[in-house]
């Protein structure tokens, strides 16, 4: 997949960066682990620093000094989790963010003005995520919605496909429907539809008669059992273009991961890697190891054998245990690189499995041997 700022391979795991940073860890070091892109949450930036204060630096790149490709949410899921006094109407939606609890309004128009003021590589249609459990017809007239301001999101970059023009907070509202943004920004559509297969199905259908750039599957991972995220993506999953690259946006432990592949799905973003760094919990083949766990603490072991990342180059388990206890923030680093790693190195492990024809074999052979243990669940 072609970008403004790079080539993606897929498939590709995206290291979420919320606030204009991948938690605990430098845009200089995310090169050096061959991170492929990153991710920037529209609606944090928006409300913290604001999106005048990001456009007087020329741009998310620039401000946070990373020269890869950038995925840019919406802001849909974080209204849905984070938002007070939410209000969602055909416009938009109207809420009070969770910061200083100032008022605001996010409309598709806005969201892709927003967008592209950011200059992110891959920007997201507005969509509004049903909760999980979700009533039918909620759910129906939620994923309805959310096709409806995919055409108006694609509408207003069809109308603006000019280069990006600086965008003030103070006209975001007035400037609704004249968003600019680049011809060589790619622009992805969100399917919804909850747990429901009917849904999923015409939900996907609705947004590939928009004809995106490529396709995210949303509203997964938002509580369901983990055989409901399966079959949401399985029901979706045919309706999309074999051409075109599949998003499954918030997950998820590694053998999800390998088995969303399996069923057909090209890019990932979670925040597990970084969440379970800053709890002292690693990533390793067989499953994840809390190193605070007193069983460590003479170990003179890498985190894991074999593994090329910076930690397990030069550090023990013993003394990552160490810091952790201590609460030295380079515990939390080192394991953070290491999880980081270890995702990254497993989506270059796939697709070398992929081209050489050996997936399913791989796949089979790691799931079976990785424990899931609950905090990798619990954290998701």
């Amino acid at each position: 997949m072609t970008t403004a700022h790079g080539v993606i391979e897929t498939p590709a795991f995206i290291p979420v960066g919320t606030q204009a940073s991948v938690k605990a860890v430098s845009p200089r070091e995310l090169g050096e682990l061959e991170a492929q892109i990153i991710l920037g949450n529209t609606y944090h930036l928006f409300v913290r620093p604001g999106i005048e204060v990001i456009s007087h630096f020329g741009g998310l790149h620039k401000f946070m000094n990373w020269n890869g490709p950038i995925l840019t949410d919406s802001g849909g899921y974080q209204i849905f989790s984070l938002a007070k006094l939410r209000k969602i109407t055909e416009e938009g939606a109207q809420f009070q963010n969770h910061v200083d609890g100032q008022p605001a309004f996010i409309s598709p128009e806005i969201a892709m003005e927003i967008q592209a003021t950011l200059g992110s590589d891959i920007a997201m249609v507005l969509d509004e995520c049903a909760p999980y459990p979700c009533a039918y017809d909620y759910a129906a007239r939620s994923a309805e919605m959310t096709a409806r301001w995919a055409a108006r999101c694609k509408r207003v970059v069809e109308v603006n496909a000019s280069p990006a023009r600086t965008v003030s907070p103070a006209n975001l509202t007035a400037a609704a429907g004249t968003a600019a943004t680049t011809a060589d920004k790619l622009l992805f559509g969100i399917v919804q539809g909850a747990t429901f297969d009917d849904l999923r199905k015409s939900s996907a259908q609705a947004v590939v008669d928009l004809d995106f750039d490529g396709y995210a599957i949303g509203g997964v991972s938002v509580g369901e059992p983990e055989e409901e995220m399966m079959r949401a993506v399985e029901s979706a999953e045919p309706c999309l273009p074999k051409d075109r690259p599949r998003y499954a946006m918030g997950l998820g432990t590694p053998p999800q991961l390998l088995e969303m592949i399996a069923r057909g799905m090209d890019m990932f973003d979670c925040v597990l890697p970084t969440r379970l760094a800053r709890n002292g919990t690693a990533f390793t083949a067989s499953g994840t190891i809390n190193l605070k766990n007193a069983e460590f603490a003479l170990d003179k072991s890498p985190i894991e054998e074999n593994c090329e990342c910076p930690t397990c180059r030069e550090f023990t388990r013993g003394y990552v245990r160490h810091l952790i206890k201590a609460e030295e923030i380079l515990g939390l680093r080192l394991i953070t690189l290491h999880n980081l790693h270890f995702y990254l190195d497993l989506m270059n492990r796939a697709r070398t499995e992929t081209e050489r024809g050996t997936f399913d074999q791989f796949r089979r052979g790691f799931v079976m041997g990785y424990k899931v243990r609950d905090v990798d669940l619990a954290k998701l």
